[in-house]
């Protein structure tokens, strides 16, 4: 039979750990709200090269289909929010590698200048404080945010 005590520590503990992932997201949404005003754009365009910037990272490209299903809007507006950033300088639309027929969107080269000038202080700031945590809790913190990440991520 679980002790009463450490089960209401362990309810404790589950409960302040997802207080601070929703007072990380609450952080995070301020900073992008922030770095859209200072980037002219509204939210759509920064949520898709904040895709771009981690797809990227990631080594897969992205397709209009793939910002459509992300953003959860249609082909249509894609459309127009992919003119937009191609037309600012943002975006590139290329010919897929494999398939001849498809397009990707890719980011330029001013567009990362611009995401990280924007988002490096934030990025400074957030790599002093992991700097504070040895491997292991790193791992461990990971590993919680990627499973909640994978919790709350839905595939249309």
């Amino acid at each position: 039979m679980a002790d009463p005590v450490s089960t209401f520590d362990r309810r404790a503990a589950v409960t302040q750990s997802l207080r601070a992932v929703q007072t990380l997201s609450d952080a995070l949404d301020r900073m992008h709200s922030g770095m859209k005003g200072d980037m002219d754009m509204n939210a759509s365009d920064l949520a898709t090269l904040r895709m771009l910037t981690i797809r990227e990272h990631r080594g897969q490209m992205v397709s209009p289909h793939d910002v459509a299903t992300h953003l959860r809007i249609s082909t249509a507006s894609t459309t127009k929010l992919i003119d937009r950033l191609v037309a600012s300088g943002h975006l590139e639309r290329r010919p897929h590698p494999s398939d001849g027929r498809a397009r990707v969107v890719v980011l330029t080269d001013k567009s990362r200048r611009e995401f990280f000038r924007h988002f490096g202080v934030h990025l400074s700031a957030m790599r002093e404080i992991a700097d504070r945590f040895d491997d292991a809790e790193l791992e461990t913190v990971t590993r919680f945010m990627d499973e909640l990440t994978e919790a709350i991520t839905t595939e249309d």
